[in-house]
């Protein structure tokens, strides 16, 4: 029994000693400690850089786009462009004449003895060339880079010559009368004069917009209107002065040239122009020429002559001018 005591008593020594070495070990329950709200990460900004940079800092820094400034040069404006032009000088007005035969008609009385009304085989008319000065108006049109332009032409009237070609002026009208030889004479290459103007209306396309030498073409209508028309024949003016009347005359306008900047805002320009399908058309009133070897006619009136004439003049104008 004193055995089994001493051994109970040894067991409860080392639970005892177990039990105290065990309570020495475990934690202190420590008090709940609120937690706590972590603070935002803090942004770091750089510094704004100053006015004037010191002269330690690294080209490689660049300022904030907020504040940097655009120093970038700015272009210089350009110069507003003139757009109307003139060129004063010369105009030399060829026709490239092409005529019908002259007709005759309204012929009654004692002229019909003598002629008939209708065409006078192998007769034809021409008209003369005239020089004078012309003024080249021009604007240029805001499209195209500026390479279209409308422009007319303006100048002293033209005074145009009506001549008389072929058997009208080598040969008698009127030869005979019923067999009997009349007395009347060729006419000669003389027939009337007119003031004529042509006013021309083009669109002028530039082939080439830089350099000193710009050729251009262009295209258009004109319109040749006559005045002051009369007939200057002496053997058809011998009796009395005869009516001459001349219609406008409308046409197709072809052009090219070439311009040269000579200094500055001065210019030369060679212009050419054809003017196709342009016919002149006259008509005579009222003529009565003299026939002295008829016996029982002093005067015949011949009643009315036509002439129709494809003018088709050829216009060359040198001139020198500027913009403006």
């Amino acid at each position: 029994m004193r055995r089994i005591g001493c051994a109970l008593a040894v067991i409860a020594l080392l639970a005892g000693v177990a039990d105290a070495d065990r309570k020495k070990k475990k934690p202190r329950a420590k008090k709940p400690v609120p937690a706590q709200v972590e603070p935002e990460p803090e942004i770091e900004f750089d510094p704004e850089p100053s006015s004037v940079a010191p002269a330690t800092q690294p080209a490689s820094l660049d300022p904030e786009p907020a504040v940097a400034l655009d120093i970038t040069p700015v272009a210089p404006a350009k110069a507003k462009r003139k757009r109307f032009y003139l060129r004063a000088g010369i105009v030399h007005v060829a026709p490239l004449a092409v005529s019908r035969e002259m007709e005759l008609a309204d012929i009654d009385g004692a002229a019909s003895l003598a002629v008939q009304n209708g065409p006078i085989a192998g007769s034809g008319s021409d008209v003369s060339s005239s020089t004078v000065p012309g003024l080249i108006i021009g604007y240029v049109l805001p499209w195209m880079d500026g390479k279209l332009a409308i422009e007319t032409v303006i100048g002293a009237p033209l005074t145009v010559k009506f001549k008389a070609t072929g058997t009208l002026a080598n040969e008698s009208i009127a030869p005979t009368a019923l067999g009997i030889p009349t007395g009347v004479m060729p006419l000669g290459s003389e027939l009337g004069e007119a003031k004529a103007a042509p006013p021309t209306l083009t669109l002028v396309y530039s082939l080439k917009q830089r350099g000193p030498v710009q050729p251009f073409v262009g295209a258009g209508i004109a319109v040749m209107f006559a005045y002051d028309a009369k007939v200057t024949n002496p053997m058809l003016t011998e009796v009395s002065q005869p009516t001459m009347d001349i219609a406008p005359a409308p046409g197709l306008v072809f052009q090219g040239g070439l311009e040269a900047k000579l200094y500055k805002g001065i210019y030369a320009r060679l212009d050419v122009k054809f003017i196709a399908l342009m016919m002149a058309r006259a008509e005579v009133h009222h003529i009565q020429v003299r026939t002295p070897e008829l016996p029982l006619f002093d005067t015949v009136e011949v009643g009315t002559a036509t002439m129709s004439v494809w003018v088709n003049p050829l216009i060359v104008q040198a001139g020198i001018g500027l913009d403006f």
